[in-house]
């Protein structure tokens, strides 16, 4: 495993081992990094003990293929040699990993993890987790039916009343950001344009539509 590379790695920082300028100290390093709120509610499996030790999830983006082990080695170089645990590399989805920081993954979900705030993951180094995020076909398929669903349903005439609707509701229906959405989008402007020009019409020609805000059919 020491042999295998990659750039995709996690591992675990544990606050009593890692110096007070820690953020500084990994900022410094140069490579995008997304580190979790401080995981101290997390219940343990061991008998006697409520909750397992306080600990922060990071994600590692190399920069060219390493090793687990120059990953372990330039960490502790910069916050000493007790600092960092569970190196490992990510194989499978980055997207479920970056989820899994606040444990809002679908695993961390069935397990009935404890939920973490999003707003508290720091990201370093231009960390964004939509470069990495790669899609299958069949992932871009569920999203555009669900793209055109959306248009459908609500009455969406155009992009930017799209685009309105995605930062106001993307979370209640679990969309990707705007970034993955345009990569989808790119692809199907013909189709999408048929979408929004019979939401045109059905407006231009006062046929029934369901307003955005409410959900009223007017």
């Amino acid at each position: 495993m020491a042999k295998d590379k990659a750039r995709y790695f996690t591992f675990l920082l544990y606050p009593e081992s890692i110096p007070e300028d820690w953020l500084r100290e990994l900022e410094l390093i140069g490579v995008p990094m997304a580190i979790s709120p401080l995981h101290d509610s997390d219940k343990s499996n061991v008998e006697g003990q409520d909750y397992k030790k306080a600990h922060y999830h990071v994600i590692y983006v190399a920069a060219n293929p390493v090793t687990a082990h120059s990953v372990r080695m330039k960490i502790q170089r910069v916050l000493g040699r007790e600092s960092i645990a569970k190196v490992q590399v990510i194989k499978k989805s980055m997207e479920n990993m970056y989820l899994y920081l606040t444990h809002e993954s679908k695993d961390a979900i069935a397990k009935k993890k404890h939920k973490y705030d999003k707003s508290d993951i720091k990201l370093l180094n231009n960390f964004d987790i939509d470069r990495y995020v790669t899609l299958d076909v069949e992932d871009k398929d569920e999203i555009l039916n669900d793209i055109c669903d959306l248009i459908d349903d609500y009455g969406l005439a155009n992009i930017r009343e799209f685009r309105r609707f995605v930062k106001k509701h993307g979370d209640e229906f679990d969309l990707p950001s705007m970034k993955i959405i345009n990569s989808v989008l790119r692809s199907h402007t013909g189709l999408i344009r048929l979408y929004f020009d019979a939401v045109y019409q059905e407006r231009k020609y006062n046929k029934q539509f369901v307003d955005v805000e409410t959900g009223e059919i007017k």
